[in-house]
C-alpha cells in the first residue's frame, strides 16, 4: 500500500509539471505563436496526466482529460482554427483540469464550478469540427450551392504492422491501449472499418514463457477520415519500444452536402497530402536534440545532504584554522593542501546547493490563472507578460514565494489597474498589463511585480491611516513615506468587504512573509503610470557570505549581502546628540549609530566609535545605520543553522553557525538591529543615560 501510495505522489508531482507546460504552452498560443509544435505539446501534456489517471481510476479526470484531448486533436488535424475565443476556452478548460487534479489527490467529490460549462463548450467544438469536416485536401472540393456547401471527405484505409520489441510491457505500456485508440478512428457505422490480425510466430514454449515479454504482434486494417499523423500518434509514446509500418492501401473521396449554417468554422487546407501510393514507416521527422536527462529525488534527502556537507564546510574550517597555527616547516604543505581542499569543498557545496535550485517557472506559470480569474470577475482587461521565468532560487524561497506574489497581483488587479472605459479616456490602451520578472542581481535574486494602472493614490491613502488612527494628522510624510504605509498592519482603502479585498489581511502579511525568507521589499509608485514592487530575495536559505566582526570577546557575523562599507571615523564626524541617536557625518549623509555591545550587553567592549570600527550597513527597508564593533576578521561563508528550531526567537538574531575553532557564533538579523537601537534610544531617552547604565 505504501508503494501505491508513493506513485501516487509521484504521478500528482507530473501532474503539477504537465499543467505548467499546458499553461504555457496555451498562454503562447493565445499570444500568437500557433505553432505545432505548441500544440502538440498541449495535446502530449493532457494524454499523460490521462493515461496517469487511467492507472488510479480516477474517472472524472480521465472523462474531462479525454474531452479535452479530442478537441486538441482537432486543432492539430486542422478540422479547428485556434481562434481567440477557442484559445479562451482551452485556457479555462486547463483551470478545471488543474481543479480536476487537485480533487483527485485530496480525495475530494467536489467537483470545479466551471465543468459543466467548459465541459458543454469543449463539447460544442467537438462537434462542429466533425461536422465542419475542415481537413481538406488537394482532392477536396468546397462548393457552395443555394445555401448548401457540398464538402469532398476522404476516406483512407491504412494497413499497419504493429510489432512490439520484448521490453514494451516492462516499461508498464500495454498494447491494448494503442489498439483501442486505433478502433476508436475506425469510421462509425462501418463494420469492416477495423480488422486485426494477430501473429503467433513467436511464441514459445510454455516452459520458456516470460510474462513480462510481449511475443505478439498484429496487423491492422484501419478505414478512417483521419490523416496518416493522427494514426501515427497513437503509438507516440512506445515510437522507441516498436516496429510500426503504416502503408496507405486505398484512398476514397466522397461527397457530402451539408447546410452552411452547420459549418461555421474557418477551413484550413493542410500543406501535406498523402496518396495511396505512398507508404508511410515509423520515422522520427524531428532532428536529433540534446534530451536533459533528470531523476526525481525526495527534498528530505537532498536536505539530509545538504546537511551533511555543512557539516563538512565546518570541520574543514575547523582543520584549516587548526594548521595555520603550526610553526613548523610542514605547515606550508599543509596549508596548501587544505587552502585546495577549501576549494573543492565550496565547489561542491555550491554543486550540491544546485540541486535544491529550481527555476521561478513553478510559480510564475500559477499567475495567468489568477489573472484571467480576476479579470473576468471585476470585468477588466488584464494582460500578465512574465521574464526571467528560467532563473533559479532554492526550493524552500520557491514554496514560500507563491503567497506573497499572489497577494500583490491580486493587488495591481483589485486597486492598480483602471477599468477599461476609464483607461481609454485617459489615452491609455484598453487592457491593463502585468508585468512579473525575475533576475539574478549581487548574489541575491530580485523579482519585480509592475502594473501600468493609476499608481498609489496618496491623498487617499494618508486619509485612510489617519482615519484608522495609524499615523497623526500632524506628521509631515513625504511621498515614499505615504507609500510605504500600505505595509501598515491592518491597513486597507477598499471600501467594502469582498472575495478580493477588504478583510484587513494587507501587506503588512506580504512583508512579514518576504522578510522571513531574509528578503526585503520596496515601492515606487508613479502617479497616472503605475507602481513597481521589488523583492529582494537571498538565493539559498542554507549558506551565506558573512563578515566574522567582534564585539568584547564575543563573535558574530554581519551578512555581506547588508553591507555597504566600513571605516574608522574621526572624531569630527561624529555628532553627539542628547536623547537621540549619535550620528555619523558621512558625505553628506546623516547616518544613525546602533553600538553592539548596547544591543546584547556585552562587557568590554569599545564604546568610542573612533577606537573601533563603523559598519555602513542597509536594513530590509534600505535604511543606513551604522554598526559600531570593535573589529573585522574576515569573510568566510558560513552554514546557516536555525535558532527557532533549536532554541526560540531571539531579537536581533536571524541564524547561528559553527566557526572554525568550533565555537557558535551567532548571525545578526541587521533589520531586527535597527529597531533594537531605536528602542534602546527611546529608553535612554526617557530614563537618561546614567539610569538606563545602572538598571543594565
Amino acid at each position: 500500500m505504501s508503494n501505491f501510495n508513493q506513485f501516487k505522489t509521484i504521478y500528482f508531482e507530473e501532474c503539477n509539471e504537465l499543467l505548467a507546460v499546458i499553461e504555457e504552452n496555451l498562454s503562447e498560443i493565445k499570444g500568437g505563436d500557433q505553432s505545432e509544435d505548441r500544440i502538440h505539446a498541449v495535446f502530449r501534456a493532457i494524454h499523460s496526466i490521462k493515461g496517469g489517471a487511467g492507472s488510479f481510476g480516477f474517472t472524472a479526470l480521465i472523462e474531462f482529460a479525454h474531452l479535452f484531448e479530442t478537441v486538441l486533436d482537432a486543432f492539430r488535424n486542422h478540422r479547428l482554427v485556434m481562434a481567440e475565443e477557442f484559445c479562451e476556452i482551452l485556457l479555462r478548460a486547463n483551470d478545471v483540469l488543474s481543479d480536476l487534479v487537485q480533487a483527485a489527490s485530496t480525495e475530494s467529490d467536489e467537483m470545479p464550478l466551471q465543468l459543466s460549462d467548459i465541459r458543454d463548450k469543449l463539447k460544442a467544438m467537438n462537434i462542429a469540427s466533425n461536422e465542419g469536416n475542415a481537413v481538406i485536401s488537394e482532392k477536396k472540393a468546397v462548393e457552395v450551392k443555394k445555401g448548401k456547401t457540398v464538402v469532398g471527405s476522404i476516406q483512407t484505409t491504412f494497413r499497419i504492422t504493429f510489432k512490439p520489441k520484448p521490453e514494451l510491457l516492462k516499461s508498464g505500456n500495454e498494447p491494448k491501449f494503442i489498439l483501442g485508440e486505433l478502433r476508436s478512428m475506425a469510421l462509425h457505422g462501418d463494420e469492416s472499418a477495423f480488422s486485426i490480425q494477430v501473429n503467433l510466430s513467436d511464441l514459445p514454449e510454455l516452459e520458456a514463457l516470460d510474462v513480462a515479454v510481449c511475443y505478439m504482434w498484429w496487423v491492422i486494417d484501419l478505414k478512417t477520415e483521419n490523416i496518416v499523423q493522427r494514426v501515427k500518434d497513437a503509438f507516440e509514446f512506445v515510437d522507441d519500444e516498436c516496429d510500426v509500418v503504416i502503408d496507405v492501401v486505398d484512398e476514397t473521396v466522397c461527397a457530402e452536402e451539408i447546410p452552411v449554417e452547420a459549418t461555421p468554422l474557418v477551413i484550413q487546407k493542410p500543406e501535406v497530402v498523402i496518396t495511396p501510393k505512398e507508404g508511410v514507416k515509423d520515422q522520427k521527422t524531428k532532428p536529433h536534440e540534446e534530451v536533459a536527462h533528470s531523476i526525481r529525488v525526495e527534498l528530505d534527502r537532498i536536505d539530509r545532504m545538504v546537511n551533511t556537507v555543512g557539516e563538512m564546510v565546518i570541520k574543514q574550517a575547523m582543520l584549516l584554522d587548526k594548521a595555520q597555527a603550526l610553526t613548523n616547516d610542514a605547515s606550508n604543505t599543509i596549508n596548501k593542501d587544505l587552502q585546495d581542499l577549501t576549494q573543492h569543498m565550496r565547489d561542491l557545496q555550491e554543486y550540491v546547493m544546485a540541486i535544491r535550485a529550481q527555476p521561478v517557472k513553478t510559480v510564475f506559470t500559477r499567475m495567468p490563472r489568477l489573472v484571467r480569474e480576476l479579470s473576468l470577475e471585476l470585468k477588466k482587461e488584464i494582460r500578465i507578460e512574465t521574464f526571467g521565468e528560467n532563473t533559479e532560487i532554492d526550493k524552500t524561497v520557491i514554496e514560500r514565494l507563491g503567497e506573497p506574489l499572489t497577494h500583490m497581483i491580486r493587488n495591481a488587479i483589485d486597486h492598480g489597474i483602471e477599468k477599461t472605459e476609464d483607461r481609454i479616456a485617459n489615452g491609455k490602451a484598453a487592457y491593463g498589463t502585468i508585468r512579473l520578472s525575475a533576475e539574478h542581481k549581487s548574489g541575491r535574486i530580485l523579482i519585480e511585480i509592475m502594473d501600468d494602472g493609476h499608481g498609489i493614490n496618496r491623498a487617499r491613502v494618508l486619509q485612510k491611516a489617519i482615519s484608522q488612527g495609524l499615523v497623526s494628522a500632524d506628521n509631515t510624510l513625504s511621498g515614499e513615506d505615504i507609500d510605504n504605509l500600505i505595509f501598515l498592519p491592518g491597513f486597507s482603502t477598499a471600501e467594502m468587504v469582498t472575495n478580493i479585498s477588504g478583510r484587513g489581511v494587507g501587506m503588512d502579511v506580504v512583508k512579514k512573509s518576504i522578510q522571513s525568507l531574509g528578503g526585503r521589499i520596496s515601492i515606487a509608485s508613479f502617479e497616472g503610470k503605475g507602481c513597481r514592487f521589488t523583492l529582494t530575495l537571498p538565493l539559498t536559505l542554507a549558506v551565506l557570505d558573512g563578515m566574522i566582526v567582534s564585539s568584547g570577546a564575543e563573535l558574530y557575523i554581519v551578512p555581506l549581502v547588508n553591507i555597504i562599507e566600513s571605516i574608522r571615523p574621526n572624531h569630527s564626524q561624529i555628532s553627539k546628540l542628547v536623547g537621540c541617536h549619535d550620528i555619523l557625518n558621512l558625505r553628506n549623509k546623516t547616518i544613525p549609530l546602533v553600538y553592539l555591545h548596547e544591543i546584547f550587553n556585552i562587557p568590554n567592549a569599545l564604546h568610542d566609535p573612533c577606537d573601533g570600527i563603523v559598519m555602513i550597513v542597509e536594513s530590509e527597508g534600505g535604511e543606513l545605520i551604522g554598526l559600531v564593533v570593535d573589529e573585522l576578521h574576515k569573510q568566510q561563508q558560513v552554514v546557516i543553522k536555525s535558532i527557532e528550531e533549536n532554541y526560540d526567537p531571539i531579537p536581533g538574531i536571524s541564524g547561528a553557525t559553527i566557526l572554525g575553532n568550533g565555537n557558535v557564533s551567532m548571525i545578526l538579523d541587521v533589520t531586527s538591529l535597527t529597531t533594537l537601537g531605536q528602542s534602546i534610544n527611546d529608553t535612554r531617552s526617557s530614563k537618561g543615560v546614567h539610569e538606563l547604565k545602572e538598571e543594565r
